[in-house]
């Protein structure tokens, strides 16, 4: 794998995610209900030879782990429709008003 950004701009500690073991283990922990089976399972359906395709599949569910430890992602991730389309309608409103 190669080298990790530094993401201590994140609220909290972020697992080492370095290799496969570390981010099975911090899926395991940190990562969404089913991550860990669905990632094995990726993973085995993979081509192993296919490189990119595995690096893919690994920052994929490295990001997953990332969200779980950012907090401003996990208020946005639980944000409702409504409230969504309100700020899209209120800012499209400002925009065209310019």
């Amino acid at each position: 794998m190669t080298a990790q950004p530094d993401y201590t701009g994140l609220a909290g500690p972020v697992p080492p995610m370095r290799t496969l073991a570390e981010l099975r283990a911090a899926l395991g922990v940190w990562g969404f209900p089913g991550d860990l089976q669905r990632f094995e399972q990726e993973l085995a359906d993979a081509d192993l030879d296919d490189l990119t395709h595995v690096r893919g599949i690994t920052q994929a569910y490295r990001h997953r782990v990332l969200l779980r430890c950012d907090p401003q992602a996990m208020a946005a991730l639980t944000r409702s429709s409504e409230d969504v389309a309100s700020e899209l309608a209120q800012k499209l409103g400002e925009r065209n008003s310019r």
